[in-house]
């Protein structure tokens, strides 16, 4: 049953005639009441605020409304966009990754096709993940292919909108976010992550970076909904040690090994005839290089197959356009 604290919550936002505020306070009696296991009764709830959201309109609320079919934003009367909104297409088969990164994948998806099960279990199927790692590596393409998976639109958070010089209007920003996230059931990356998720020992601006950061953790521990948050970062070595522990799985991306490297570039030359003369060479070429890097390289030299009407591809055309780029990190 609703707590104490619901109750009044509800209570107070009908006086305010706070519609989206008052479903989202249902909508959490509603994951409260799954967990426990009283599944029918939830889904009668879930079913109640869907049919809710049909009638009500509030132009005064804070939470972001979809706008178009591809960006959402704080209030129709605003322009400052808060998501980009897709509906990926992308499967396991469009993406190279280790076996472990992709165990972990179909972990959580599993996990995520059988919700009501764990649930009626008093269980909680993973919703949170953090991925690291180089640039390049994979990390946004598996957001993406976790939404067509699960068939999920994927909404993916503006960090420059997000991001204000304002004091506490990040703060704000994010809780009308996670206002949304518990009412649209959806696919959630915070790309870019280091950016709010910035240890709380930093000397630059700290009593900001602590508010936004705890801000973030709150709303982390008190999501209720189905909706999946993915966070990506670059840079692991500055997130706040406190975020590790609020994450269902924390998983590192890497630069592609020898036999990847091989599958990738096979991969992009299906319709060419790559003749490879020396395997050891072309592995050595791409050594160091991201799985996005290798995959430009293949991509250029089919291009220029294209334009010169050319089904053979010579092995020391690709590699010259992977030295190409590896001599873009110099």
């Amino acid at each position: 049953m609703a707590s104490a604290n619901q109750i009044k919550q509800l209570v107070r936002h009908f006086i305010k005639k706070d519609e989206k505020r008052f479903l989202s306070v249902v909508l959490q009696i509603s994951a409260h009441e799954s967990k426990i296991g009283h599944t029918k009764f939830a889904e009668e709830l879930r079913n109640l605020v869907e049919n809710a959201k049909l009638t009500f309109n509030s132009p005064k609320s804070v939470a972001p409304d979809v706008v178009s079919s591809n960006s959402s934003r704080i209030d129709i009367s605003h322009t400052n966009e808060l998501f980009t909104v897709s509906h990926p297409t992308l499967t396991f088969k469009n993406i190279i990754l280790s076996e472990d990164i992709e165990a972990k994948l179909l972990r959580f998806l599993n996990e995520n096709r059988n919700s009501t099960k764990i649930r009626q279990h008093g269980l909680v199927p993973r919703r949170h993940l953090l991925l690291y790692g180089p640039p390049g590596t994979g990390k946004t393409m598996s957001a993406s292919v976790i939404a067509h998976e699960l068939h999920l639109p994927l909404f993916t958070v503006r960090m420059d909108s997000l991001m204000t010089k304002f004091m506490g209007e990040t703060s704000a920003k994010l809780r009308s976010i996670f206002e949304y996230i518990g009412t649209h059931k959806g696919v959630y990356l915070f790309d870019e992550f280091d950016s709010i998720g910035t240890k709380r020992s930093v000397t630059n601006d700290v009593g900001e970076v602590r508010r936004v950061l705890n801000t973030f953790l709150q709303l982390l521990d008190e999501h209720q909904s189905d909706s999946l948050i993915i966070s990506a970062t670059n840079h692991k070595d500055i997130l706040d040690h406190a975020l590790y522990r609020r994450f269902d799985d924390v998983i590192e991306y890497s630069r592609p090994t020898e036999a990847s490297i091989m599958d990738l570039i096979l991969s992009r030359f299906i319709a060419f005839n790559l003749i490879v003369s020396d395997r050891n060479e072309l592995i050595a070429s791409a050594n160091g290089l991201s799985y996005a890097e290798i995959k430009k390289s293949c991509d250029d030299a089919v291009k220029f197959a294209l334009i010169h009407n050319v089904k053979k591809i010579n092995q020391r055309d690709l590699i010259s356009l992977l030295n190409e780029r590896k001599s873009y990190q110099k």
